[in-house]
């Protein structure tokens, strides 16, 4: 069996902040939106359907962890959850919240405009609040 390698492309854009018995909690790079993206630990799966049943109910659980305190820290109107996986196939789930008024509100936030960096004391601040929000 081979062992689990993070996508390079997760690895660049999303940051690390959390690990549970399945997934690596990971915070996208891109400010416009709280986005959390959720990438079970386990090799060459691209599916859900590929995880093993008990794997399946993990991820269920793990994406309503992230989706439940992504609402409690940000007060989102809306919490998208979407395993896409079209350009990078490794298993992802993202954890995205929405607002009235945010960038290309109500469209979908994939290929909207360009990227915007966290300023690293507002992404640090972020980080520590849903550390504690996943954890109580």
């Amino acid at each position: 069996m081979d062992a689990f390698k993070l996508d390079h492309r997760l690895a660049n854009d999303s940051i690390s902040i959390l690990k549970t018995g399945l997934c690596d909690f990971r915070l996208s790079r891109d400010c416009r939106w709280p986005w959390l993206i959720l990438v079970p630990q386990r090799a060459d799966i691209t599916e859900i359907f590929e995880l093993t049943p008990l794997d399946q109910v993990m991820l269920t659980f793990e994406m309503e962890l992230a989706s439940t305190a992504l609402k409690k820290v940000t007060g989102a109107t809306k919490i998208n959850v979407a395993a896409i996986g079209n350009i990078v196939r490794q298993l992802h789930v993202h954890v995205v919240a929405r607002f009235e008024g945010d960038p290309n509100w109500p469209g979908p936030i994939w290929g909207y405009g360009k990227a915007e960096a966290y300023v690293d004391a507002k992404r640090d601040q972020f980080i520590e609040t849903m550390r504690e929000a996943l954890s109580s």
